[in-house]
């Protein structure tokens, strides 16, 4: 793996690390074994992970990416909320939302959007938080923020293969399901949680 580094021209530190996380992932396979160029890519994505704010990004950074994932083959998942109190509704969506590709994004509202959407008295938690309580989450591979109060500007840029809304909704009232269906993806409405949900916890923490 060295030696295909540098004949690719790569710089030797840079060629070093290829090196070693090519013979990470062989370490961990049964005998005699290879590896793709793929597989020593998902692991240096995997050990990435630990680093929450890699996994948060700007418009112009997730546009990147997910071009980059698209070229590789990789089925794009994009679901987006709130997310004011994470719960444990949220966990079980955001699980089964990763299951149906390979990379999970996820758009969140600014505090503005959430202001506008939920009243003055909303966000509980700030935008840097929610993303960062987000990005901590193994089923979710990046975070993306949008001021509007919906996504479909988001949804546009990146067109997901993939666009995952609640039970809770239609498909007639899915924010970008047309455009995600023109271009040749799906739109998946995952079951709905009942009892979980972040006004409900608000309003019983109040009555208490």
């Amino acid at each position: 793996s060295l030696g295909f580094a540098i004949s690719c021209d790569i710089e030797i530190n840079k060629a070093v690390q290829f090196a070693n996380l090519a013979s990470g992932v062989v370490v961990g396979k049964i005998g005699s074994a290879t590896v793709t160029l793929n597989e020593i890519f998902d692991y240096e994505s995997s050990l990435k992970k630990s680093y929450s704010n890699e996994h948060i990004k700007s418009w112009d950074e997730i546009d990147q990416i997910v071009r980059e994932f698209k070229n590789k083959d990789k089925k794009i998942v994009f679901t987006n909320g709130c997310f004011d109190i994470l719960h444990v509704g949220h966990i079980r969506y955001l699980s089964q939302a990763r299951s149906l590709g390979d990379i999970l994004v996820v758009g969140i509202n600014t505090d503005e959007s959430v202001r506008s959407l939920k009243g003055p008295s909303r966000p509980i938690n700030s935008l840097n938080d929610r993303s960062l309580l987000l990005s901590e989450l193994v089923c979710v591979d990046y975070v993306v923020s949008f001021k509007e109060q919906t996504p479909l500007k988001l949804i546009k840029m990146i067109m997901p293969d993939i666009l995952v809304k609640g039970g809770d909704y239609t498909l007639d009232t899915v924010v970008g399901s047309n455009d995600v269906i023109d271009a040749g993806g799906k739109v998946e409405l995952l079951k709905f949680h009942d009892g979980y949900s972040s006004t409900k916890y608000i309003d019983k923490i109040k009555k208490r």
